[in-house]
């Protein structure tokens, strides 16, 4: 039975530089990267050397603590280089990549007709398994566990986040062929939360088998996490999985044609953009030629990602292997007079020391000022108006700080991801690292208890 759920707790942070909804054509990246920090929680280890010929869907690096998850090039071309940082950290694997891509086959099945083992030996095989995580942790699914559920956010509500409805328009049927296979992978339901405020899209509405629930309210309302918790709420010793739209296309391009094409569409946002927009594209793409032309003068920051969870890359970084939109903001390194003192009318707060709260609507141009430094954890109970789990957030992160996994376990750790913190971390007025100190909690009790 389907759920309609209002979250009240929440902030929308409207920023200017949305992408238009045009599918615009750049030059091709030059060089792919694949990142192993990409994936939380993994010990990567290499299965090519610099100069190896390799082809799209072929294995370049396994994970040591699961050595059946495999990772895969997203590109046919030559390995140029293999860049490791202190203590030869593995940083990235960079591959010049053919004019023509060329693809390892897998052979094409429906997968109503699999059973669940050659299903996930499928995805484990071609590359595709890392696109399923779980929680708790929000690493890397297992695939010798059997989750509870299966859930697919279908939408999106970071800042200037791209529309799912424009990025899946025009691939209903590959999107129900990898719905066919995630029903094997679960004894479950197959959750599509959807945004209750808005008409979704036809592959949603008209899937079958699953499970729709509408959600409303303010972001986070499209963290997984968030429906995960409303829904299916977890508990000691259980597992969900989850998932987004465009990688259940993946998955089901994968069993239609036999190959493990890794194509999605990514949008270009953020004010510093001349023209914000959205490009075909592959993960570990270059972002330089949707740079190039394309910039407003300044000292801007490139995130793979959104401006509240996404990583600085620079100019000539690449894209992120989970990333669906490339952000541009200004750099936040310049004096102000008076600092927060002077009643802006351009800034932002969730607090009425600005006026924005006069203009709910407005849309800003923000840059990366911290506007204070990091100062004593008090409390303020500004987490729990926008934090809309039944958690009590700052106790929570103070047993992280702590390292108390007892009470971490008591307070809900199961449930919560960096992500869900994001929001928390805006509105500190410590200006902690929260998603820093909630990563590292999580990290603490996986390595403690797993």
């Amino acid at each position: 039975m389907s759920k309609d759920i209002r979250i009240k707790r929440g902030l929308n942070i409207k920023l200017k530089g949305a992408a238009d909804k045009i599918l615009a054509t750049f030059d091709p990246s030059g060089v792919y990267a694949i990142k192993p920090n990409d994936f939380k929680g993994i010990n990567p280890k290499l299965v090519v050397k610099e100069g190896d010929e390799i082809l799209a869907g072929q294995p370049i690096m396994f994970d040591k603590n699961m050595e059946s998850v495999k990772f895969c090039s997203p590109v046919s071309g030559e390995v140029t280089e293999i860049v490791r940082g202190a203590k030869r950290k593995l940083l990235e694997i960079r591959i010049l990549p053919d004019k023509n891509l060329k693809y390892v086959h897998f052979q094409t099945h429906s997968p109503s007709d699999l059973s669940r083992e050659s299903i996930i030996q499928t995805l484990l095989d071609s590359g595709l398994w890392p696109f399923l995580r779980q929680r708790p942790y929000a690493v890397i699914a297992n695939p010798k566990d059997t989750p509870k559920s299966i859930h697919i956010s279908c939408f999106d509500t970071n800042p200037l986040a791209p529309d799912v409805d424009f990025t899946l328009h025009g691939l209903e049927q590959e999107f129900n062929i990898g719905l066919e296979a995630l029903k094997k992978l679960t004894e479950g339901k197959i959750h599509l939360n959807v945004d209750g405020s808005t008409n979704p899209d036809k592959a949603f509405t008209e899937a079958k088998g699953v499970q729709i629930n509408r959600f409303r309210g303010p972001h986070p309302a499209g963290n997984v996490g968030v429906q995960i918790h409303y829904i299916d709420p977890l508990n000691k010793g259980e597992t969900v999985w989850y998932l987004y739209p465009q990688d259940v296309v993946c998955m089901g391009r994968l069993f239609a044609t036999g190959k493990a094409d890794f194509t999605r569409i990514i949008a270009l946002t953020g004010n510093e953009f001349i023209k914000p927009r959205y490009v075909r594209t592959l993960p570990g793409a270059q972002v330089k030629p949707f740079l190039k032309g394309n910039l407003k003068e300044g000292k801007i920051r490139v995130i793979s990602g959104n401006v509240l969870t996404g990583t600085t890359i620079g100019k000539e970084g690449f894209l992120g292997f989970y990333d669906k939109q490339i952000t541009t903001i200004s750099e936040g390194d310049q004096p102000e007079f008076f600092g927060w003192l002077l009643p802006d009318p351009k800034k932002f707060s969730n607090s009425r020391t600005m006026l924005s709260w006069l203009q709910p609507n407005k849309e800003y141009v923000l840059d990366t000022g911290m506007h204070g430094e990091e100062r004593a954890f008090v409390v303020t109970e500004e987490y729990e108006k926008v934090f809309p789990f039944d958690i009590y957030p700052v106790q929570l992160l103070k047993a992280m700080l702590a390292e108390d996994i007892d009470r971490m376990e008591q307070l809900g750790i199961y449930e919560v991801a960096e992500e869900d913190f994001a929001l928390c971390e805006v509105v500190c007025t410590s200006k902690l690292p929260v998603q820093s100190i909630v990563k590292e909690g999580l990290e603490l009790v996986r390595k403690e208890l797993s």
